[in-house]
């Protein structure tokens, strides 16, 4: 794999050194459970506590509204099912859009079952929430809406603040999945209005299996979905996995330091890689807002060319079709059909995630590998 350019950052990071060396002890001689009272626990519960503050750091939050989860999946949960559970005597209704990613969908889905309903709100054709629909959509039974921050596939940024701002009005808890957008956006919850955020390491270089739940002070506690211990205020109740807390807190540290320069160069690379391949090929089709996306986003499709096939082709180059969720599936994107693009075109969708260790040596060779695999499957295609 050390010939192989890594371009597949929206589905996971590699762990940045800075972010392995502070694990370290915590995997090895420093191993104790936070729960516990002796000096073992005690330097765990001193790690936590400094990871949580890490974490509320970047969130521009305090420490309290920090919740640890296993990762994104349970802090979607988390955030829908518990407080679904939760408001249950205010209401039944909750509003998010059809282009969400599935730790959403398929909560709302299963929250069908038990009394509750959805409305899933249309996207434009760049894949953003209009404001007014989203105030259009609240009924007396209103409870919660949950709309992402930026798109996990094609890169674009929802008006959060403006959502926000219209939730706040009408009293509905707000959620956003902000799995993409916290480190490589502005991420201070108070100035976005967002009353729960969910946040997950291996998205901004830390290590998979430890995420967050941020619940802003004040607003109804999720209910839990596990019984247990008393753990994290009796939310998410079990032992705490002190070396990947560590692991976030430092990710969290390393990307408030990072997004002030870093993510300029990202999108520098990104457009370059774009300028390149729309100046070498025919019938390529940009997904996704063209301003308003996440900085290391390029989600193209390439007209005439099946994706999976592209894929199979790019051996020197690590990219996907979409979520790394749904990789397995031969069907078109459903935050693609959402957006109207067309099923034949959608099928033809390639995702390159630039992220932080990317270099411009590596556009070029990428740029060129692409080229020259879309002319030779637009060869082999039949007239």
């Amino acid at each position: 794999m050390n010939n192989v350019i890594y371009m597949d950052n929206h589905a996971t990071t590699p762990i940045a050194p800075e972010v392995l060396e502070a694990m370290m002890p915590y995997l090895t001689t420093h191993f104790g459970n936070a729960s516990s009272t002796h000096p073992f626990g005690i330097t765990a519960k001193d790690a936590v506590d400094k990871a949580r503050h890490q974490v509320a750091e970047l969130l521009g939050c305090s420490a309290e509204e920090i919740i640890f989860t296993s990762g994104a999946t349970e802090s979607d949960n988390l955030a829908v099912r518990g407080i679904a559970y939760a408001c249950r005597g205010k209401g039944n209704h909750i509003i998010t859009s059809a282009a969400e990613h599935h730790a959403i969908l398929d909560t709302c889905h299963a929250l069908a079952a038990e009394g509750f309903e959805t409305t899933y709100l249309s996207v434009d054709k760049y894949g953003r929430v209009s404001p007014d629909d989203v105030e259009a959509a609240i009924t007396p039974e209103t409870i919660l809406m949950s709309f992402m921050y930026a798109n996990n596939e094609v890169g674009t940024i929802n008006p959060i603040t403006d959502i926000a701002a219209v939730a706040a009005k009408h009293g509905v808890l707000f959620h956003s999945d902000a799995v993409q957008g916290i480190g490589q956006l502005p991420s201070n919850m108070e100035m976005l209005g967002i009353d729960l955020a969910s946040l997950t390491a291996h998205k901004i270089y830390g290590p998979k299996g430890i995420g967050a739940l941020y619940i802003r002070q004040g607003c109804s506690q999720p209910y839990s979905l596990f019984y247990g211990g008393g753990q994290e205020e009796g939310v998410r109740p079990g032992t705490l996995n002190v070396a990947g807390i560590v692991g976030l807190g430092a990710a969290c540290e390393l990307s408030k330091n990072y997004m002030e320069t870093g993510t300029n160069r990202v999108a520098s690379l990104r457009d370059a890689l774009h300028q390149q391949l729309n100046a070498r090929l025919e019938d390529l089709h940009l997904n996704g807002h063209p301003e308003q996306r996440l900085p290391g986003n390029l989600n193209l499709c390439f007209a005439g060319v099946q994706s999976h096939a592209h894929l199979a082709g790019l051996k020197r180059v690590a990219v996907s079709t979409g979520s790394a969720c749904d990789s397995e599936s031969v069907k078109a994107s459903h935050v693609l059909v959402a957006m109207g693009v067309p099923n034949e075109l959608a099928l033809t969708t390639v995702r390159f995630g630039l992220g932080r260790y990317n270099t411009a040596e590596e556009v070029d060779i990428v740029a060129d590998e692409v080229v020259k695999v879309v002319n030779r499957l637009r060869a082999l295609a039949p007239e």
